[in-house]
């Protein structure tokens, strides 16, 4: 059996890739993903938050054989792991993977359960970022639900991205809107996070997450009151990654 090629740097696939799926929609720019040489192996990593079913739905649609990576910080509602495992069957998810930090990392770090409340950053890192980056080892690309419209640092993301010359960074929904994404959800009857309805329009870990206020942004209940706008899945080696450079 011949071996694969290699891939080409990231930069130059990305590059390609943003101009070859410039003007196409959010389910071509999946499914092409899925099968593009370019790409590489792709995985989608979700939250199982209060958009996620958009993208877990049109990922079902396309190849449901796909891996999903689910972050469990053991920090959740208890309502999203209940909604996680109700999407698992409606959409018939057939490889989902669970990632969790080390038991023996959480133990030297993390053994009370209390970093979060002295330090938010180390406490994603520990939770998210490091068990997310070894779990994406394998892959050459990843599938994520950021959009422009949730402002910050995302304001000018692009389909394909460029993760520290290491993978691509797929967005999708990048130039989806907030009505696009419940349109989507209405006339597929796709069900919603149960914490939607309770004020809850970004869902994050339970000690870290609080409900939003009228006319606050949507994303106001995440670390409120703190300097933090991003959990870290988005950083590598401590880095934000903006855009297509870092």
């Amino acid at each position: 059996m011949p071996l694969e090629a290699p891939l080409a740097p990231v930069e130059t696939r990305i590059a390609a890739l943003n101009t070859r799926y410039k003007h196409h929609s959010a389910t071509s720019v999946i499914e092409r993903a899925l099968s593009d040489a370019e790409v590489g192996r792709t995985a989608m990593v979700s939250s199982f938050g209060a958009e996620s079913v958009v993208l877990l739905h049109m990922v079902s649609i396309m190849d449901r054989t796909t891996p999903v990576l689910f972050i469990d910080t053991e920090m959740l509602f208890p309502e999203t792991l209940d909604y996680q495992s109700e999407l698992a069957e409606k959409l018939h998810l057939s490889d989902i993977r669970t990632v969790k930090a080390s038991r023996q990392d959480i133990l030297i770090h993390d053994n009370e359960g209390l970093l979060h409340l002295h330090d938010s950053d180390a406490c994603c890192d520990l939770r998210k970022t490091r068990p997310l980056e070894k779990a994406l080892e394998p892959f050459d690309a990843w599938i994520t639900g950021r959009k422009r419209y949730q402002g910050g640092k995302r304001v000018e993301i692009e389909f394909f991205e460029n993760e520290m010359d290491k993978r691509i960074k797929i967005n999708p929904l990048a130039h989806w809107s907030r009505d696009d994404l419940q349109d989507y959800i209405t006339e597929n009857r796709l069900p919603r996070h149960p914490l939607v309805a309770q004020g809850y329009p970004s869902i994050g870990c339970k000690p870290c997450t609080s409900k939003v206020m009228q006319g606050e942004d949507e994303r106001a209940g995440r670390w409120r009151d703190q300097d933090k706008t991003e959990c870290g899945i988005h950083f590598l080696n401590g880095k934000m990654v903006r855009g297509s450079a870092a």
